[in-house]
């Protein structure tokens, strides 16, 4: 094989291989995917979720509470001190 002959064959292989290593990128790209759904939600999204569920908020230290039985126990626990507040003496 003359020098000529074998940079022609070895241009056609790595430019076949470039084209290869494309392919196989995107199928690994959709593949990765795939994998990513089937697992559910990403842990940002569950952290997100779960701070939606925080909807009650302590007046003294701020803490976060998801319903209002919670923050009733924490306001008699933590801060036994201070006066219950008007929207959790009902509860």
């Amino acid at each position: 094989m003359c020098p000529e002959q074998f940079v022609t064959v070895r241009r056609s292989l790595t430019m076949a291989r470039g084209q290869q290593k494309l392919q196989s990128q995107a199928k690994a790209a959709e593949r990765a995917a795939k994998v990513k759904k089937q697992q559910g939600h990403s842990a940002n999204d569950q952290k997100k979720a779960a701070q939606k569920a925080l909807v009650y908020v302590c007046a003294v230290c701020k803490a976060q509470m998801p319903d209002p039985k919670t923050y009733k126990q924490h306001f008699e626990n933590k801060h036994p001190k201070n006066e219950v507040p008007a929207e959790l003496k009902d509860v």
